[in-house]
């Protein structure tokens, strides 16, 4: 087939023929000859029949037991009335009908009937439910989504047994045709976000589309920012806590994550672990996360600084202590650093693409070996050593891998302006990225709420997390239709029916 006959192909309308051999000549063609597709004779009602499917995505025992046998064991009646099992969809369009063979369902076709009959026998092969290995928890539920929609929707629906919880199809990709599932709760959610999401995914143009990843760069509102606006989430309890919020959540067919929207900068910082323990614990775990972001994206910058310009900020004794490694070294703290960084880097790349035993032993005895190594050649002093792998160890501790990569990203630049200014530098790039932050916004909310624009009753599930009976209102920053979300704080009634 010539290329400007393919390029037509699509927008051209093919009615079903009355006769078997062009029907099955026009679909051979729809597919290019395509060796999985498969056909089988048959015989009903006096009417020769031909089905048709694709091997790779039909699920050929249910072809045999719930439309071959039925047809073969009864002679009268129509197909309607024999094929009682499954829904039958008819369509006279040739091209709808390719079209519902390559999504896994079955055609038949009889002779001298100019109509098609759709079976959905698509084949499902999907792993089990298991917890996410990158969002493990200590207590609570263990479970988390999978490569297959309807499943990861299963999940969500068992946790929220309410009507107001809307579902909405989406199809994106002119070539792939990925499914999406849009999430939202009806009374809570704003629909101004809806609606802004919905523009935004009819938006998508692209050809191909085969991960979250290829969406939130479509629809987040600044791609060039180094902070990602749209949390990644496996966990089923995690979706169903935001969507109780007012936000949006959207699922895809094929992968396990889901995308929340809009967030704010802190939500990356949270995780299901903080609600399962006592408050107090999951403040002071909630605090140590952000300042691991401190620690990781300042801990070599401060360093380099320190060294280089002011040193008279360390005590006296630790002069001479660090003074006595770094004389050894040839290279400037900033060369250090970076060397060290992207070593780093390199064995964290290695490991997650080594098996996991592997990666595992790659990954410690490669940090081992360089790290002793690099010192007792002269290349690398003590201090520094110690500092990024304290670097290392914070830029791990946030529960998003999206948060964490952007940390040890943002550690670089702070470096070079530590190099070049000292602790000046340091303080303008802090600046800077405080700017950034407060002018950032996902979804029409402001990306450091509620710090700002400052929300005090929002602060209490930000910084810190207050006790959950003191949480009597959800966050304003996704503008939900309702805020409160406590009647009686503490849950307490009182009856006085007893009373004499």
């Amino acid at each position: 087939m010539s290329k400007g006959r393919e390029e037509k192909r699509p927008f051209m309308e093919a009615e079903v023929f009355p006769s078997l051999p062009q029907n099955m000549a026009y679909i051979q063609n729809q597919l290019f000859h395509s060796s999985d597709l498969k056909w089988r004779s048959i015989r009903f009602n006096q009417l020769e029949g031909l089905i048709i499917f694709l091997e790779s995505l039909s699920d050929q025992q249910r072809i045999q037991k719930e439309i071959l046998k039925p047809i073969e064991e009864k002679k009268e009646g129509t197909v309607d009335e024999l094929v009682t099992s499954m829904e039958i969809t008819k369509k006279t369009d040739l091209n709808e009908v390719s079209q519902a063979l390559v999504q896994g369902n079955c055609v038949l076709f009889f002779e001298g009937i100019a109509e098609a009959f759709i079976f959905d026998v698509s084949a499902v092969n999907k792993r089990s439910i298991s917890e996410p290995v990158n969002e493990a928890v200590v207590r609570g539920a263990h479970d988390g989504f999978i490569e297959n929609l309807i499943t990861n929707l299963y999940l969500v629906r068992k946790r929220v047994e309410n009507t107001n919880l809307v579902v909405r199809y989406y199809k994106v990709g002119k070539a792939t045709k990925t499914k999406l599932a849009l999430l939202y709760m009806q009374d809570l959610a704003n629909q101004d976000l809806v609606q802004e999401v919905d523009h935004r995914l009819g938006s998508i143009t692209m050809d191909t589309v085969i991960a979250p990843g290829f969406i939130a760069e479509w629809i987040e509102d600044n791609s060039f920012s180094l902070f990602p606006q749209i949390l990644f989430t496996e966990r089923p309890d995690r979706v169903v806590a935001h969507l109780m919020e007012g936000r949006v959540v959207i699922l895809s067919d094929g992968d396990p994550s889901a995308l929340i929207l809009p967030v704010t900068f802190f939500a990356f910082y949270q995780s299901p672990d903080d609600y399962h323990n006592r408050w107090i614990v999951g403040s002071f775990i909630r605090l140590i996360r952000l300042v691991s972001f401190i620690i990781a994206s300042l801990g070599p910058a401060l360093y380099i600084a320190i060294i280089g310009f002011h040193p008279e900020i360390l005590p006296s004794n630790m002069i001479y202590t660090v003074k006595s490694s770094i004389d050894r070294v040839p290279f400037p703290p900033i060369v250090e650093a970076l060397f060290m960084q992207i070593a780093l880097e390199v064995l964290r790349e290695a490991a997650i693409r080594l098996p996991s035993r592997v990666g595992q032993t790659v990954s410690i005895v490669g940090g081992l070996v360089i790290g002793d190594s690099v010192v007792r050649a002269g290349l690398v002093s003590y201090p520094m050593v110690i500092v990024v792998a304290l670097t290392a160890i914070a830029s791990f501790v946030a529960p998003s891998s999206e948060i964490s990569t952007a940390t040890r990203i943002l550690g670089f630049p702070l470096m070079i302006l530590a190099a070049m200014f000292g602790l000046i530098g340091i303080t303008f790039g802090l600046l800077f990225i405080l700017i950034h932050l407060c002018k950032l916004e996902s979804f029409g909310t402001a990306y450091f709420a509620p710090v700002m624009p400052l929300r005090i009753k929002d602060m209490k599930d930000a910084l810190t997390r207050f006790p959950i009976w003191s949480l009597n209102q959800r966050p304003h920053d996704p503008h939900p239709k309702k805020l409160n979300q406590v009647q009686n704080p503490r849950g307490w009634e009182h009856d006085d029916s007893g009373k004499e």
